[in-house]
């Protein structure tokens, strides 16, 4: 199979996130980086491509003009998806266009600024049958998805609770009026949305806890705060969780836990055991189960889940991480292509990434999250 075309919308000069997804891309060598609009600014756009070896043909000024050429190309030399890594005020427009065209998506998270956006892709991408993934990045860790394989297949029994937690500290002071990019549009509600911190790190920690117990949100009790005086969004979020099945939850997100760096951990109790995993420590999983001694999994055992098996790349030991993560969620998205490509379907094991639905799910929590935190009611419907 020759490998898979891709254009990319952001990600160039001075931001983080376009190149991990970039190295992601290249770790199973799958996929051929050809085309790219890649900053809002057109001069800084045109010498991040060429800095990344873009040919001067598809090295773009604007994302428009990128769609315009791809299209005007014959299918044979045209990109096969296109990778948006913008803040996210631009994910919705040129999410939607490249759809619209019937061009594949992979979309970084949060989806979309509201529920109105993500339902008219969720219409958009029904009728162009493209495939759409969104990077909830941390669900291609092996042993997420082996947590997942045992709650769903029953081993913990009827889940009874649920804490999962995404706690930093890099936004402790005011760091946005420092001339930090990253700082500067997370923080801005015309970029970043209705959300701060709960939209930056606490959708992943819904996504977290809806991949690995497929439970739904029935009523949320959310505490957002603003703790840095000058800040517009918040900076720190408690949320209390109730159930479909009847479980509970919390949420922590917060950016003001000083000390804190990427921690983001899940615990998962039910009637017969609990598992707890740390984004931090990826490679173990802690098991406890009613009726026996708690044990460790680790990435290498030989009784994991065949999902896990096959998202794991190195030998025991040898550690796999962020990247690794990463590039799980664009091979399973690239399974989907190439099967949209051949009029096939996806194998049992195929196509296992965060979908439009995971996306359009989080901006509904962002929502119903500030919704509660401004309510006077102790509970609020999801």
């Amino acid at each position: 199979m020759g490998k898979l075309r891709y254009a990319m919308v952001g990600g160039g000069r001075d931001a983080f996130i376009g190149g991990v997804h970039r190295k992601a891309m290249a770790l199973d060598g799958q996929m051929e980086f050809v085309a790219g609009a890649l900053s809002s600014s057109p001069e800084k756009a045109i010498a991040s491509g060429r800095e990344l070896g873009l040919a001067d043909d598809r090295n773009h000024a604007r994302w428009q003009d990128l769609l315009d050429d791809e299209l005007r190309r014959p299918a044979s030399e045209r990109i096969d998806f296109v990778s948006i890594v913008t803040p996210n005020h631009m994910h919705y427009p040129v999410a939607k266009a490249f759809a619209e065209a019937g061009i594949n998506v992979v979309c970084d998270k949060p989806l979309v600024h509201s529920s109105e956006q993500a339902q008219d892709l969720i219409a958009t991408v029904g009728k162009s049958g493209s495939v759409f993934a969104v990077s909830y990045n941390y669900t291609g860790y092996p042993l997420v998805r082996h947590a997942r394989h045992m709650v769903r297949s029953g081993q913990l029994g009827e889940i009874r609770k649920v804490i999962v937690e995404y706690n930093q500290g890099w936004l402790a002071n005011l760091l946005e009026g420092s001339g930090n990019k990253q700082a500067d549009w997370r923080t801005d509600p015309a970029r970043s949305g209705i959300a701060g911190c709960i939209g930056d790190i606490g959708s992943h920690a819904e996504n977290l806890a809806a991949t690995i117990t497929g439970l739904e949100i029935e009523s949320l009790c959310a505490d957002l705060t603003t703790f840095v005086a000058g800040r517009k969004l918040d900076d720190d979020g408690n949320l209390l969780l109730r159930y479909s099945n009847g479980a509970r939850g919390i949420l922590i997100s917060s950016q003001i836990e000083i000390g804190g760096e990427n921690d983001l951990r899940i615990r998962v109790f039910g009637s017969l055991g609990s598992l707890t995993w740390h984004q931090e420590n990826p490679n173990r999983l802690l098991h406890s189960a009613i009726d026996a001694p708690p044990r460790i999994l680790t990435r290498g055992c030989p009784w994991l889940c065949d999902a896990a098996v096959r998202a794991t790349r190195l030998p025991a030991g040898h550690p796999e991480a962020f990247h690794e993560a990463f590039a799980n969620i664009y091979a399973g998205a690239a399974e989907a292509i190439r099967a949209r490509q051949e009029g096939r379907k996806l194998s049992s094991l195929e196509g296992d990434f965060p979908t439009l639905i995971d996306g359009a799910r989080g901006v509904r929590f962002i929502e119903k999250t500030v919704e509660s935190a401004h309510s006077t009611a102790k509970w609020t419907p999801f």
